[in-house]
């Protein structure tokens, strides 16, 4: 059984420009997070989850209680999330844009090596993910 916390370094991407594009990124955006590398730490002590990524251009972390709401800054919005543990070696946080109340979802896929995250959103009709392997 994989364990979920750890160090996880970005290595390739699928989908995520057309991802990106659906839900409205601007071009610049979307070619600096698409090409970006980032380190995702996840840190999971008890009911308490961290979970970090720092690249080049930003650092973003966050900390919060699973099964509660909380927000995550985006560069245009602050979004309401909801991250839960769906078994052993999957998590699921979903989303909620208050503007518009558009709604995505990232699924955390965990194995011994890697860490894949499936990106959705209900304005694009094709998944991305970003694939992560365990450092």
């Amino acid at each position: 059984m994989p364990s979920i916390s750890g160090k996880y370094q970005h290595y390739k991407n699928e989908n995520i420009e057309d991802y990106f594009t659906a839900v409205g990124v601007p071009f610049m955006g979307r070619k600096m997070m698409s090409m970006s590398s980032p380190l995702m730490e996840i840190i999971l002590n008890g009911d308490t989850m961290t979970i970090k990524n720092t690249s080049l251009l930003r650092t973003v972390e966050y900390t919060f209680k699973l099964g509660e709401e909380y927000e995550e800054k985006m560069p245009n919005t602050t979004i309401k999330s909801i991250t839960t543990i769906i078994n052993d070696n999957e998590v699921e946080t979903n989303s909620v844009i208050p503007e518009t109340g558009a709604k995505s979802k990232r699924h955390y896929l965990f194995t011994d090596e890697e860490c894949i995250v499936t990106l959705t959103h209900e304005k694009a009709s094709v998944a991305g993910k970003r694939y992560f392997r365990r450092v």
